[in-house]
């Protein structure tokens, strides 16, 4: 899907709003690995087009980014190039960014924008998480952000709301809603319409499949991949997690 919708993905969020949300605690929380921002090597995982990666940049990290859409990280590039910053990005997937750095290691690995449930079984999710281990210094922080699929399985809740972005005189909508698959997994649908001005909607859907991973099997995989000193919480303002009604589900570890 992704190599399709890269062209249009930063029109689909509201990068600006989400940022100023977002980064401040990823800050907080970068900021107890040590005082000064450029001795701290992040790695983003998942990175899209780039653009947590160059906040952190920008705030005096050492920071690389993976994403296994060579488009992707094509238009990172371009974005950190843009902004005047210097960002290693490869491509690589999930159980494969450790390969793509030999000899390496960060004291911080981030996977944020509901990344991780793109894996599409139990194996590939542990998988995942090893490579996260390889690729930390022992006390490490991994910070995973997704949704809280313990609340949408159990109301089958399938859509999200809709967004949509203005350029010139073209605007795009985007329409987010979910197929629960009898195997248990999710197909995530992107409903996109777009026009130039005075011209007929063009209609375009992706669909990818995701792994809903409750709460209670993301903790075992993380014990099972030698992470510790584990903490949840609901969203990235801090606020605790609850199950039954938290929107997000954000976990912070440390490599053992």
């Amino acid at each position: 899907m992704y190599e399709k919708f890269a062209s249009v993905y930063d029109y689909f969020v509201n990068w600006s709003e989400r940022l100023s949300y977002e980064i401040p605690f990823i800050l907080e929380q970068l900021s107890q690995l040590g005082k000064d921002p450029y001795q701290i090597k992040v790695l983003d995982a998942a990175c899209g087009t780039g653009q947590h990666a160059i906040a952190l940049a920008q705030a005096g990290y050492q920071v690389a980014g993976a994403d296994l859409f060579p488009q992707m990280v094509q238009l990172a590039d371009l974005n950190a190039s843009a902004a005047d910053q210097k960002i290693r990005f490869k491509a690589a997937g999930f159980g494969s960014i450790a390969a793509a750095f030999p000899d390496e290691q960060f004291q911080a690995v981030l996977c944020l924008g509901n990344s991780l449930p793109h894996v599409k079984s139990s194996n590939e999710l542990q998988a995942a998480l090893v490579d996260f281990a390889k690729l930390l210094a022992p006390g490490g922080l991994l910070l995973i952000q997704q949704r809280n699929f313990d609340h949408i399985m159990r109301g089958k809740e399938r859509h999200m709301p809709p967004q949509s972005h203005q350029k010139g005189d073209e605007e795009w909508l985007f329409f987010r809603f979910y197929d629960f698959e009898p195997s248990g997994l999710i197909q995530f649908n992107i409903l996109t319409l777009h026009r130039k001005k005075d011209q007929k909607w063009q209609v375009e859907l992706n669909s990818t499949t995701l792994m809903p991973i409750l709460s209670e099997d993301l903790m075992r995989a993380l014990n099972n991949a030698r992470f510790g000193n584990i903490q949840c919480f609901g969203n990235l303002k801090g606020d605790a997690f609850d199950p039954l009604t938290s929107a997000d589900l954000i976990v912070l570890a440390k490599r053992i």
